[in-house]
């Protein structure tokens, strides 16, 4: 029988004396625990790769070490096969609620942009890119090649994609979170901090954007006033556009991400109803998108 992942964290060999790891709530693609170590207080990840969403773990430490080195993440401490230690943050995690107030709103734009600016003179080693139409078009042949339930809806889905892709257009590149939900920020009193990289990838600013519009139900005063802080300047109609477009393909994603995740993950999670919650904030999306 192979360990546990309570036995894995235990056994690691990098503490000081037994440790008994305590479980944290949250992940969805990992089985994270924070561990006591003396004075120092950790956060475990345990993870494989899981090719299936597109997550490498080597990866998502390349990314994490950057990011702790632009000033985003907590430091890395320690990594095997399958296991990330980090510092443990003392914060809360923000809600949807939080980030739709404007001062939040602002800080997390500001983050995200300084993420985006200063984390590849940080990054070393392979690293991966991150189109979201390619991960759509993946995961919509994989839940058509599984018979899922839901691969009646995929030349609907797909249609769409294909539509939203040619409205997003050329694309500046950047290297971006990609999983922008309002748990991936804490918030310790005195700043932010952004964390779990296990989706980071090259590809547009636009997508980081969009999902975090897409995650957290920003309304349209608070979508246009996002898109002149990242960019510093007014927001045009061409930037709107193509910015609604990335938006509708974040919540895409977001869909078929747990619609795949229904038939691949063993964690405790009630995919089925985060499929629907987001294939109809998708579909809302893309009705105003065609209205506008």
């Amino acid at each position: 029988m192979p360990p546990s992942a309570v036995e894995i964290v235990r056994n690691l060999g990098i503490w000081s004396g037994p440790v008994q790891p305590e479980p944290l709530d949250g992940g969805i693609t990992n089985v994270n625990f924070v561990v006591r170590d003396g004075p120092r207080k950790t956060v475990v990840r345990v993870g494989r790769d899981i090719p299936v969403h597109h997550i490498l773990r080597s990866n998502e430490i390349a990314a994490s070490r950057a990011a702790h080195a632009a000033g985003i993440s907590p430091e890395v401490l320690h990594h095997a096969p399958g296991v990330m230690v980090i510092a443990f943050v003392e914060g809360r995690t923000l809600t949807a609620e939080d980030m739709r107030k404007p001062e939040v709103l602002e800080r997390a734009v500001r983050l995200v942009a300084q993420a985006h600016r200063e984390m590849p003179r940080h990054l070393r080693g392979p690293t991966q890119a991150f189109w979201v139409f390619h991960v759509i078009r993946d995961y919509a042949a994989r839940l058509q090649a599984e018979a899922s339930p839901h691969a009646g809806l995929m030349p609907e889905l797909l249609a769409a994609a294909e539509r939203l892709e040619a409205a997003v257009g050329p694309v500046e590149m950047v290297f971006g979170h990609n999983d922008l939900l309002p748990a991936n920020f804490i918030d310790d009193g005195a700043r932010l901090w952004l964390i779990d990289w296990d989706y980071a990838g090259w590809g547009s600013p636009l997508f980081d954007l969009g999902g975090l519009a897409a995650n957290n139900g920003l309304g349209a005063g608070a979508q246009r006033r996002m898109l002149e802080l990242y960019f510093d300047r007014p927001c045009d109609d061409a930037l709107q556009h193509r910015f609604a477009a990335m938006k509708c393909a974040a919540a895409l994603r977001e869909t078929l991400w747990s619609m795949v995740s229904e038939r691949h993950s063993g964690l405790d999670f009630d995919f089925a109803a985060y499929s629907a919650a987001n294939l109809g904030i998708f579909r809302a999306a893309y009705s105003d998108l065609l209205q506008g």
